[in-house]
């Protein structure tokens, strides 16, 4: 099987301009990494598809639009080939609609619509990549620990204590989920707490997954099974991801994962396997005293495979 023979890219920056919930570093981390899949991942640009909310956009990075560009990124999969999803913008956590679990939660992703896309979402798009193909989805936002719904955790919560600074430029890159019900309640103008009501009524058939099928319809099984989806988290589930906008020294705004992770590429030439990347954007981000520690959630055989399957060093 010849490895990485087609690479497909979908980048999404969400900057929520003039509003409350407004980020500053999202669009500059994907146009880096932009930059960084073309220069040292072999993608080709005119596979890169980028979505970001900057005025102006042709295309908002709305739920529907991203879910409509990942779609036709997995249509497209073959054996052997190298998908990426990189998501820099604000996390939330959402009550679970699992039977038999009535106070857990699960993660999601805010689009600039606020029409959330889910564990479950994300699971549905890793059952259909063909055998031979990976997916690798790399998400600098809030709760972005578990992702990927059922995926296996490698590098999981850390139980490692260490001195975090709290910066003046810092923003956690999280919509709690009363702010994310309050918001839908605006535009529905129904009175319920049920946010897959909100969601339903204003998104109709554009919601997701996770609120358009009953329980009943849906495998909850907790059983793990080997798939194509890698999940680099910026943080646990538990956690919170920072956005920072350090105007005061003139630097571009970034979020902290996703500068951490261009900084172990800038210092570490040659390949990495999945594992090394997380451990080494974890050292970089303690190196900083931020307090948030990145996850990998994946099938055994790709811990230690190489990250989007590097072609060769960018010196080779």
């Amino acid at each position: 099987m010849e490895e990485g023979k087609k690479r497909m890219a979908v980048l999404v920056g969400c900057n929520y301009h003039n509003t409350r919930n407004e980020l500053h570093g999202c669009i500059n981390d994907v146009l880096t990494m932009r930059e960084t899949l073309v220069t040292r991942f072999g993608f080709q640009l005119s596979h890169v598809e980028l979505l970001t909310d900057e005025p102006g956009s042709l295309v908002m990075p709305t739920g529907a639009n991203i879910k409509k560009a990942l779609d036709r990124m997995v249509d497209q999969a073959e054996p052997g080939d190298v998908l990426f999803f990189h998501y820099s913008g604000h996390g939330t956590k959402i009550p679970s609609v699992k039977p038999h679990h009535p106070f857990s939660q699960d993660e999601a992703i805010v689009p600039c619509d606020f029409n959330l896309i889910t564990d479950l979402d994300f699971r549905q798009l890793v059952d259909r990549i063909p055998k031979g193909a990976n997916f690798t989805i790399l998400s600098d936002s809030c709760h972005s620990g578990g992702l990927i719904d059922k995926e296996k955790e490698q590098i999981g919560p850390s139980s490692v204590n260490f001195t975090s600074t709290t910066f003046p430029s810092q923003k956690p890159k999280m919509i709690p989920f009363e702010a994310i019900q309050q918001h839908l309640s605006s535009l529905t103008s129904i009175n319920t707490s049920d946010i897959g009501t909100h969601l339903l009524v204003h998104f109709g058939g554009d919601a997701s997954l996770k609120f358009r099928l009953p329980p009943t319809a849906l495998d909850w099984s907790e059983s793990l099974r080997s798939d194509a989806g890698i999940l680099l988290s910026g943080c646990q589930a538990n956690e919170t991801s920072a956005d920072m906008n350090p105007m005061m020294t003139g630097e571009k705004a970034y979020g902290a994962f996703s500068n951490a992770v261009q900084t172990v590429f800038k210092q570490q030439s040659g390949k990495l396997s999945n594992k090394e990347v997380v451990m080494l954007a974890r050292k970089a981000l303690q190196a900083q005293h931020f307090e948030q520690h990145p996850c990998l959630y994946c099938s055994d055989e790709n811990v230690d495979a190489t990250f989007l399957w590097q072609p060769k060093g960018p010196s080779a």
